[in-house]
């Protein structure tokens, strides 16, 4: 072999071997006999993971061959590594299932815009908590939530806390026609149905008693991934621990000046729950809706959709539009103003 010229003799000059002729090959690893796992939190990088059939919880980071595709919780990923979920091990995230779901919301900055924020992935219920008093409820958010529940293909459900201090019954009669309503007190919370049957008395003459709210609301969430959201200081970390008393979320109190809550909770938690999984989430401050178009947004409205169809073809639905068939439903009035309030935030099309 002939010494490749440097264009010096100095033997004290040292010259970097060239890179070898070998090509790149173009062969990816397939990753089949990655572990299925479920990711419950995510912390700076750093996620948790359930796989079915183990107890410990198993830590992993993302691999390189993921790119920049980001995971939450909710996810169906693959792992490779150390899964034994043992203190100090960490495995891999090398893949990630295709999303059936994704529940999302826009905010606002005023510098870059309007972004998106992914809340969680494959969720099959949205469960939005609002309080019946303290803080005061705000049907626009629960508008909000609904239309985000709907357009990610997601069934609502709604729960009015504290109802011990207000009835509730102007938001059921709201909603009780639209998605099921279910209404808590605090002593539903303590409620701890009893199997005995009074002494004395045979068994065939006593008549079981209703299931509390709290007892229906279970049975609704057996077998589903459902996500809890709400404003802080609704209850939703006091339904958590009512729901999965290991959870053991940390309760806060709502400021009396304000009348809102602090948050209690700083990232989305998956709790394993009764064949499925609850999922806690922090208390949202706005929930923008830029991701949904005027289409998306009606569909989010069932009923007034239901009206529309027969409106004049290309009317905007808006104040403005002639001969709009939501104005003749005077029964319809106060949903007809929040739809109007959410389209209002859309950019008419040119």
């Amino acid at each position: 072999m002939t010494r490749r010229d440097i264009g010096t003799d100095d033997p004290r000059v040292r010259v970097r071997p060239g890179k070898g002729t070998r090509p790149r090959t173009k062969k990816r690893p397939s990753f089949e006999d990655a572990i299925p796992g479920l990711v419950t939190a995510v912390d700076r990088g750093r996620f948790t993971l359930a796989i079915k059939g183990q107890t410990a919880s198993v830590q992993a980071v993302k691999a390189r061959a993921l790119g920049r595709k980001g995971i939450i919780v909710g996810d169906r990923v693959g792992l490779e590594g150390d899964t034994s979920g043992t203190p100090d091990t960490l495995a891999r995230i090398v893949t990630l299932q295709e999303r059936t779901t994704v529940l999302r919301r826009s905010f606002d900055e005023s510098e870059t815009g309007t972004k998106e924020k992914l809340i969680v992935a494959n969720a099959t219920q949205m469960l939005i908590v609002v309080a019946a008093a303290n803080p005061e409820p705000k049907t626009g958010m629960i508008d909000r939530a609904m239309v985000t529940a709907l357009d990610a293909g997601v069934k609502p459900l709604l729960v009015i806390t504290k109802t011990d201090l207000d009835a509730g019954e102007g938001l059921t009669r709201e909603y009780e026609k639209l998605l099921p309503v279910y209404l808590l007190r605090r002593e539903d919370y303590d409620a701890t149905p009893s199997s005995t049957v009074p002494t004395g008395v045979p068994a065939t003459t006593t008549t079981p008693p209703d299931p509390s709210p709290l007892v229906a609301l279970k049975a609704a969430l057996e077998d589903e991934v459902t996500v809890l959201l709400g404003h802080s200081g609704v209850g939703k970390s006091t339904l958590i621990n009512a729901l999965v008393p290991s959870a053991q979320r940390v309760t806060g109190q709502v400021n009396t000046v304000t009348g809102k809550g602090r948050h209690t909770s700083s990232s989305a938690v998956a709790f394993s729950y009764r064949g499925g999984w609850v999922i806690d989430t922090p208390g949202v401050r706005s929930f923008g809706l830029a991701h949904i178009d005027a289409d998306g947004l009606l569909a989010g409205f069932t009923e007034l959709a239901t009206i529309a169809k027969d409106c004049p073809r290309g009317c905007t639905h808006r104040e403005d539009a002639p001969d709009c068939l939501l104005d003749s439903h005077p029964e319809c009035r106060a949903r007809v103003a929040s739809f109007r309030h959410l389209l209002a935030e859309i950019p008419k099309p040119y």
